[in-house]
């Protein structure tokens, strides 16, 4: 199944989030197949920007968003 998930990026204690599409058997930080956005959890309101066209495409062809990016995607306005 493919599932739209948060990649972990950044130094120790800084983390930096990619927004990508990946099989759910790769790990975490793996292989993955698209890249659709970029969420930063350290600044004050936190930022977050999110490809709404790659995103509507994956979820309309069966990829399902983890619990963190769906809140993210509800925020965006996507669902």
């Amino acid at each position: 199944m493919v599932k739209i998930r948060l990649k972990r990026m950044g130094q120790k204690k800084a983390p930096f989030y990619r927004v990508v599409v990946a099989d759910e058997r790769s790990p975490r930080d793996g292989r993955f197949i698209e890249e659709i956005g970029t969420y930063d959890p350290n600044q004050e309101p936190s930022v977050f920007n999110i490809n709404e066209e790659a995103a509507k495409k994956w979820i309309a062809n069966g990829a399902k968003p983890t619990d963190t990016v769906n809140k993210l995607l509800k925020i965006a306005g996507i669902l």
